[in-house]
């Protein structure tokens, strides 16, 4: 049997997928969460072979956060991400943790078992649109031309070397005397505009391209 768990905060998509997968012979659905935290507590205690994951979710926690956990918590779980997002500032920070399948929510009934059992054989599953997108990635059509002065405004480098200088939300926003809410946005979208999974990555990066040392030369 093929050990599932859903998460997804609208139990109305968790009953559905629920429904048609337990009419599956080879599948048991053993957990269900409405939101990271709640995944990742779920993911450590009963170890399921794949999980289905949303994205977008509230709480602390989100669907990129939640995988990265999972899969530290359990190696051996593999995560699909299932959701209604297909644009790029989902689709490369769900990969870079861990997810090895991305399809959306309009995927067949069908072709969700098919992915379920694939997951479980450790074979991934993109959507076409998301395939695409990888693919492009990897044949450097985007990397190859991103600037991170040019990507970013100056607000968000100004945001992108304090997380480099190790400075927490609360922090940056004393500094920059803004809400912690507007320090989030930042985040979020220096993460997005520069294919980042997490606060660290971004740090790293901004060491390794010479954002800090272009700052203190200026």
């Amino acid at each position: 049997m093929i050990t599932v768990m859903l998460v997804d905060d609208h139990k109305v998509v968790r009953q559905g997928v629920r429904a048609f997968l337990q009419t599956q012979p080879d599948m048991e659905i053993v957990a269900e969460a409405e939101n990271g935290q709640t995944a990742v507590t779920l993911a450590a205690e009963y170890a399921p072979d794949v999980v289905l994951m949303d994205l977008i979710m509230p709480g602390g926690l989100d669907g990129v956060a939640a995988t990265r956990q999972i899969k530290q918590a359990s190696p051996r779980t593999q995560v699909i991400v299932l959701t209604s997002y297909h644009q790029d500032e989902h689709i490369f920070p769900a990969i870079r943790a861990g997810a090895l399948s991305y399809i959306l929510k309009d995927v067949e009934p069908g072709d969700l078992a098919t992915a379920v059992r694939q997951a479980a054989q450790g074979e991934a599953v993109l959507h076409p649109r998301v395939a695409a997108r990888v693919v492009q990635e990897l044949a450097g059509q985007r990397s190859d031309t991103l600037n991170p002065f040019t990507e970013l405004s100056e607000r968000e480098l100004e945001v992108l070397k304090l997380i480099a200088a190790g400075l927490s939300n609360s922090d940056i926003a004393a500094k920059l005397v803004i809400s912690e809410k507007t320090v989030k946005s930042h985040v979020s979208n220096i993460l997005s505009k520069l294919h980042l999974a997490d606060r660290t990555q971004a740090a790293v990066y901004a060491w390794r391209e010479g954002i800090m040392r272009r700052d203190e030369k200026g």
